[in-house]
């Protein structure tokens, strides 16, 4: 049995309501575990933005080979409505410092699915701070001393970030953001037979584009309007139906690997578009323009490009939700400093997959050890 030692991390105070928790709004602080056998030098740190981490399929798989693993999560842990991106790497500092203390001669920043972006976002602002406000227009007071550096970033099923997912999989037939069934056939990839032509492919790319940023532009403007009232709200919350149609759901010869079809959110594409509770489904103008929009800063592969340290690329060919071409931007944008390998049949959750789990387990920490050299 491995023993894991709870942290608690004391981090910045944050945006007002963020939380509905007066006692975190007051003196917040982030969870999660620390799981070190003894002598371990190396260690990682797993987060992601708003997933829970301290029960990740690799913390026991790393520590039994040796390698420490901190699974911290942040602030918005469970509820990404007010996540702001910004927050988000300061909470992942506290990690990297956490881990300083201790002693540890090597930390291994581990992106897994969005904390890929997370993690190069983080390392990229580390060596060279260049962000001063959100893109929000809310001031940002980052300092080194937050931001300590990691030795070594290793991306696991890593997609580009937020901002890129929303990109390519909000549904491009949506016409009219207050009415969920108003759609237009032309644009439908549920309505329209595949394999799906390369006009029609555009055209859904194009639409996607356009209508992600038509909310931007309404999230500008309303903030705008709202902050210029005396005494008015800094924020306010609002619904977007409809992000989950991808056409790499539906048409596998799109971006093609070994995934089955219908995307990993265990339920049909149809479905889970129009379900309850998806990507970005319940937000605040602020969130989406820090995490969803084309205006986020936490684009993975463009920071990537910011950053000097080697880089570890593990794909998952089965993978219904990351897709070859989001791996190529990652080893582009990595300049040569990226190792690639590729986790045959892994599915993006290796859930039951004890071969696949070994594979990426061994060459993590067997590349992470070497760094040591």
């Amino acid at each position: 049995m491995i023993e894991r030692q709870h942290v608690a991390l004391p981090i910045r105070i944050g945006n007002a309501f963020e939380t509905q928790s007066g006692l975190q709004l007051n003196a917040p602080r982030i969870y999660g575990v620390l799981a070190a056998p003894p002598r371990a030098r190396t260690a990682g740190i797993l987060m992601h933005p708003a997933s829970n981490m301290m029960s990740h399929y690799l913390i026991d798989s790393l520590v039994g080979r040796g390698m420490a693993v901190l699974a911290l999560n942040t602030r918005y842990c469970g509820g990404d409505q007010t996540l702001i991106m910004e927050n988000v790497i300061q909470d992942l500092g506290a990690g990297v410092r956490f881990l300083r203390e201790r002693g540890f001669a090597r930390v291994v920043l581990l992106g897994n699915s969005g904390g890929a972006a997370l993690t190069a976002f983080y390392q990229a602002q580390a060596e060279s701070i260049t962000l001063n406000e959100t893109p929000a227009g809310d001031p940002v007071d980052l300092s080194p001393e937050q931001l300590p550096p990691a030795d070594a970033i290793v991306l696991l099923a890593g997609h580009p970030g937020r901002s890129r997912l929303m990109a390519t999989y909000i549904d491009a037939a949506v016409i009219d953001e207050a009415d969920p069934d108003a759609s237009t056939l032309a644009l439908d990839i549920y309505a329209n037979a595949s394999p799906f032509s390369p006009d029609f492919i555009a055209r859904v790319r194009q639409g996607q584009l356009a209508r992600s940023e038509r909310i931007t532009h309404w999230a500008l403007a309303r903030l705008g309007a709202l902050r210029a009232e005396p005494n008015g709200p800094r924020d306010e919350a609002f619904v977007v139906h409809r992000t989950y149609a991808d056409p790499r759901f539906v048409d596998r010869s799109l971006d093609p690997n070994d995934r089955a079809p219908g995307g990993n959110r265990g339920e049909t594409p149809q479905q889970a578009n129009r379900s309850a509770n998806n990507l970005g489904r319940f937000t605040t103008l602020t969130s989406w323009l820090s995490q969803w929009s084309m205006r986020s800063r936490a684009d993975g592969p463009d920071n990537l490009a910011r950053t000097t340290v080697p880089v570890l690329q593990l794909e998952y060919t089965a993978d219904a939700g990351v897709f070859p071409s989001d791996v190529a931007r990652w080893t582009q944008a990595g300049a040569g400093r990226v190792e690639d390998h590729r986790i045959h049949g892994a599915a993006h959750y290796l859930y039951r997959q004890p071969e696949q789990l070994a594979r990426v387990a061994d060459l993590t920490f067997q590349w992470s050890e070497a760094l040591r050299a």
